[in-house]
């Protein structure tokens, strides 16, 4: 399982960052941020499996950022003017 789940974040981390840095617009990178925050949980779950103390905290706090770039990118409304 563990093995499925590193392959799994790799992806969807890798995914993410193309996503982002191809800057195709604002719904993409928020749809961007969801992939990451996939990533990070998945980085997260590992941690806890491997005993990984520090690969879990840093992506738990990766998980937090990822969910402030999807209220930021997908929810807030952008202001115009």
């Amino acid at each position: 399982m563990s093995e499925s789940l590193e392959w799994i974040a790799m992806g969807t981390g890798i995914v993410a960052a193309i996503m982002v840095s191809a800057d195709l617009g604002r719904r993409i990178t928020g749809f961007a941020f969801i992939v990451f925050a996939v990533s990070s949980t998945c980085w997260v779950m590992i941690g806890l499996s491997d005993d990984e103390a520090p690969l879990m905290y840093q992506n738990i706090v990766l998980t937090v950022i990822n969910f402030i770039g999807i209220y930021r990118w997908l929810i807030l409304k952008k202001e115009t003017g």
